[in-house]
């Protein structure tokens, strides 16, 4: 490091530059009039000429001083920085060194090449090899001949599937996603009510095989997850199939390749997939909610594997969930809905409006049971094909929400107990009266799919979804 009296110049370089080889001349020259130390990030004997070349390989040096060009000319006062040059210009480093025919020979500007303390990778790891970082969680040494993968099943630490190993240098990589503190507490994960950092939260995003870009997604998830109306404890401990389903809104979506189009909610995106299985690797690795634990689900679904997607808006003719939630268009948000299974609902007839909407409620009135009307929730996605039959007939969102409603509210002695000769059913004592499928704002409606296909489809909400059970939760996204 350079000493706290030094007075003089500090050259950084690489002998792998077209423009520090340009200059190995000037270095030698400027040695000669001036205090000169040349720090060299990939060859000790470069550049020649120099008495006082310093070993910068480990690249500490580089690193501490913040060298993103070489060549870098910095001049030191009293141990101080106080101006630097990057690249060569010829009539700047001649005003900086008061040496007016440095470099007469070689042309007035050359621009530098990065600096090695920057490729790939290195910035994480020179991090953590320098120490500073402030990573606060608790290291887990493997052993040379042990298979880190295998590590992570024995400690129970998987959903199932491999994970990547989370390293410090992927960590702080991952970090690097996000302008907020590794310490910053996110929320306390139920069911064991831990306290979660941003840093946990990252390390479970790296073992999910997320980009750094998407750790504000996975944050803003897990926030809304900790919500006292989500319930995240009884979306867990019930027998019944469900799972935090994320939505994705906001020009977010784009900015880092979600898909909100063909096989949106299934397989072959990394964002929705890795966004989804992240924020269960939390609930399971930082909260304990693993299966066969409080985890009681009977049968289960693939969907808690990790379930996320994007909605379509950029061509809806309906505002977005989001907005229809409070939010701006132009603003990034998560919506997490306690789903089960999907179902799909597939019209290829319906060519206006009022056919397609019965046939939707047709289905709808199916959710949990046909003979169960007693507030459920529900998250139906209407694919492009079907948008259109809404769009050329110019309905809103609100008219089409109205005709449904109707369309999904029954008489009583429909669908009471022992009626069509089945046991189960709504009390005898609703018998005549109205009763409605959905609570009110418990049916959410986004656009998602490919273009092609007269295929929607409907996620079922938890039996207990409503005040008494897991309300769907919408936050800002911050970056």
């Amino acid at each position: 490091m350079i000493p706290r009296e030094f007075t003089g110049f500090v050259a950084v370089v690489k002998q792998d530059c077209a423009t520090c080889r340009l200059i190995e001349t000037v270095l030698p020259a400027m040695a000669r009039e001036q205090n000169l130390l040349v720090y060299s990030q990939d060859d000790p004997q470069f550049p020649p000429g120099v008495d006082d070349v310093r070993d910068d390989r480990e690249l500490e040096f580089s690193y501490r001083r913040q060298i993103e060009i070489v060549p870098t000319l910095i001049r030191i006062k009293a141990g101080q920085e106080t101006e630097r040059l990057v690249g060569w210009q010829r009539d700047d480093w001649r005003r900086l060194t008061a040496m007016p025919a440095l470099g007469e020979d070689l042309p007035k500007f050359s621009p530098g090449c990065g600096s090695k303390s920057l490729d790939p990778g290195l910035p994480e790891k020179l991090a953590f090899k320098f120490g500073d970082t402030l990573l606060q969680a608790r290291r887990i040494e493997v052993a040379r001949q042990q298979d880190e993968h295998e590590l992570v099943y024995e400690r129970g630490w998987s959903d199932g599937l491999p994970v990547v190993p989370p390293t410090e240098e992927r960590v702080l990589r991952m970090l690097a996603g996000t302008a907020r503190l590794p310490s910053e507490l996110v929320g306390v994960i139920p069911p064991d009510n831990a306290p979660c950092t941003v840093e946990k939260v990252a390390i479970n995003a790296v073992m999910a095989g997320c980009k750094p870009e998407y750790l504000p997604v996975v944050l803003a998830a897990v926030e809304a997850a900790c919500r006292d109306e989500f319930c995240m404890h009884g979306v867990l401990a019930t027998t019944y199939f469900s799972a935090p389903i994320i939505i994705v809104n906001g020009p977010i979506r784009e900015r880092i390749g979600m898909n909100a189009s063909h096989n949106a909610l299934g397989q072959g995106n990394r964002a929705n997939s890795t966004i989804g299985r992240a924020l269960q690797l939390v609930i399971r690795n930082v909260g304990g909610g693993r299966p066969g634990g409080v985890d009681r689900a009977t049968l289960g679904q693939p969907g808690k594997l990790g379930f996320c997607f994007a909605e379509r808006e950029q061509d809806s003719f309906w505002e977005s969930l989001a907005v229809e939630r409070g939010f701006a268009a132009d603003e990034s948000t998560v919506t997490l809905f306690a789903g089960g299974g999907l179902h799909p609902i597939g019209d290829q007839a319906s060519r206006n409006p009022e056919s397609l909407t019965r046939s939707l409620a047709l289905s709808l009135r199916t959710v949990h049971h046909a003979k169960a009307y007693n507030g459920a929730d529900a998250l139906l996605i209407i694919s492009p094909e079907h948008m259109r039959v809404f769009r050329q007939a110019g309905w809103s969102k609100a008219r089409f929400r109205s005709e449904l409603d109707k369309h999904t509210t029954v008489d009583g002695r429909a669908v009471i107990q022992g009626a069509d000769g089945i046991a189960a059913g709504m009390p005898e004592r609703l018998a005549g009266k109205r009763l409605r499928k959905f609570r009110p704002g418990g049916l959410l409606i986004a656009h998602a799919g490919g273009g092609a296909g007269m295929w929607s489809a409907v996620i079922t909400g938890w039996a207990a979804n409503g005040p008494k059970g897991s309300v769907p939760v919408t936050v800002p996204i911050k970056l």
